[in-house]
């Protein structure tokens, strides 16, 4: 009998489930294989994070669940392995968090034109994460293609950041994705 490892019963699974699953079928994030979770967006336009569970006997374990994160005009999504690689993401990240930002190589890679003019999903998400720290992310892909290795700190620092309007408080609204527009508009990556 042959032996298969952990790693190929994943891949056959996940396989099947999107083979079996018809392009029109509502996507639940608690449905999903954990290999397929992280930059999944239900049928509720809500994202789907991978968690961390610990079970008995110090055991992890990784489950899908919904966040409480709206996507604005992307539902039932789940990532392609192209977006995945050209934005230079990990499909096995477990939460959401701006940190990536922070590393210059990921920032080229998110600026990159496969990325930024090709998966809006990845380019939503990371745009209103980098607002959430205070940065429009196009000034972040600006000064990337300027200076690869000027990091997200320093566009902070050096006032940069500034270019998008804080909200106040009396009205907070989510900062919205560029548009193909916007996108097109952006100057080619050299």
């Amino acid at each position: 009998m042959a032996n298969f490892s952990s790693s190929t019963v994943v891949f056959f699974s996940s396989v099947i489930f999107l083979l079996l699953s018809p392009s029109s079928a509502n996507v639940v994030c608690e449905d999903l294989p954990a290999d397929l979770c992280s930059f999944g967006v239900s049928f509720q336009a809500k994202r789907c994070v991978l968690e961390r569970i610990q079970r008995e006997k110090g055991q992890i374990e990784h489950k899908c669940r919904t966040s409480e994160v709206l996507v604005d005009q992307i539902t039932d999504w789940i990532e392609t392995e192209e977006c995945i690689k050209n934005c230079g993401v990990d499909r096995n990240m477990v939460g959401i968090s701006s940190d990536s930002l922070l590393e210059p190589q990921f920032a080229s890679m998110l600026c990159s034109p496969q990325c930024y003019h090709n998966c809006p999903n990845i380019v939503d998400l990371y745009f209103n994460l980098a607002a959430g720290e205070g940065v429009f992310l196009p000034n972040l892909c600006e000064a990337n293609k300027v200076g690869p290795h000027r990091s997200m700190g320093e566009l902070l620092s050096s006032g940069g950041a500034t270019s998008a309007p804080a909200p106040s408080k009396a009205s907070i609204t989510p900062a919205m994705a560029p548009s193909k527009t916007a996108a097109a508009a952006m100057p080619p990556s050299p």
